[in-house]
């Protein structure tokens, strides 16, 4: 069962401080997060500890029995992911593990590999997560899957939804979240698609995926693409080698197909919520060297998943779902 697909949609915020639950606009939270907003009941600001935070819609399908029923979905670069008879050890060198302490040490350092819980969300939350490890993670190059998760039937919800459990790698252990016979649990995602619910579940939870590329082959604005393209080969010079201190400090400045690529990433993104607009201009920089034609139908598709979602589930409806 697919539920309604909204970037933009406002945000329930519970404070701490009063107990007033109110509903907020995307450049709310961000005029509140800069200290520019306070809450409507007791004037907290952001600053202090019991301050207000996004929390769940209480009319989220996902609060309620069907949560198995619901499409999950998640962002990876692995092409197979969940990887069947997961080994995080298989590509360890002899060296690797010898400085790993041995077999020993590197096989419960496995064990507690596979001991982590999987991550599904929603639609927003996957796109966001994909956008963020661009950014922070060194994915860059990286070809990127979009995963639709379909949950066994049987699977063992624990009641109710917790805070985000993430430790500050974005791991959850799923013993930690999930009581014995438990198998998934519901937290609330303060950082990818904020106040959504995702799940922290084991792997027997899953009873298949199907998956498409991200972004879409398919996906991109032609014209704004052979515009971008004319406008990053116009912008090659021709920079001549350092013969002086301060020409080799130039080497260190953006080069002008950057600055196009950049401006280029910038007003796309502003076209997107507030929340996602850093990211996104980061996630899609130029690099030097780029080949502007290939960086252009990315970008444009990038934003495309954003902006089109239901292009993204139409390619979703017409692949076979893989079983677990």
């Amino acid at each position: 069962m697919e539920r309604p697909i909204d970037f933009s949609r406002d945000r329930y915020m519970l404070c701490g401080g009063c107990g007033l639950r109110f509903l907020v606009d995307l450049d709310w939270i961000d005029r509140w997060e800069q200290g520019q907003e306070k809450c409507p009941g007791c004037r907290m600001t952001c600053e202090h500890e019991d301050a207000p935070r996004v929390t769940v819609d209480p009319a989220d399908l996902a609060l309620d029995d069907s949560v198995t029923r619901l499409f999950w979905y998640h962002t990876s670069t692995q092409p197979d992911w969940p990887t069947k008879d997961f080994d995080p050890a298989a590509g360890l060198t002899a060296e690797t593990r010898r400085l790993m302490g041995g077999d020993r040490r590197v096989a419960a350092w496995a064990e507690s590999q596979r001991a982590k819980a999987l991550h599904v969300g929603t639609y927003e939350a996957a796109i966001h997560n994909m956008l963020r490890r661009i950014d922070d993670q060194a994915d860059r190059g990286s070809q990127f899957y979009l995963y639709r998760v379909h949950l066994e039937p049987t699977t063992a919800v624990r009641d109710g939804w917790i805070v985000d459990p993430s430790d500050f790698a974005g791991d959850v252990m799923l013993h930690d979240v999930c009581p014995p016979g438990i198998n998934a649990a519901r937290y609330l995602n303060y950082h990818e698609d904020p106040g959504g619910i995702t799940l922290a579940l084991g792997r027997d939870a899953i009873a298949s995926v199907q998956r498409v590329a991200v972004p879409a082959p398919d996906a991109c604005d032609i014209g704004w693409v052979h515009a971008a393209g004319i406008a990053l080969c116009d912008a090659t010079e021709e920079v001549p080698p350092p013969a002086d201190s301060f020409s080799r400090l130039r080497r260190f400045q953006p080069s002008p197909q950057a600055l196009v690529g950049g401006k280029l990433a910038e007003d796309l993104a502003a076209r997107l919520p507030i929340n996602l607009q850093r990211q996104f201009t980061s996630a899609t920089g130029f690099g030097d060297g780029a080949d502007p034609a290939q960086w252009a139908r990315r970008t444009s598709g990038l934003i495309a998943a954003i902006e089109n979602p239901m292009h993204m589930l139409a390619l979703l409806d017409g692949q076979e779902c893989r079983q677990l």
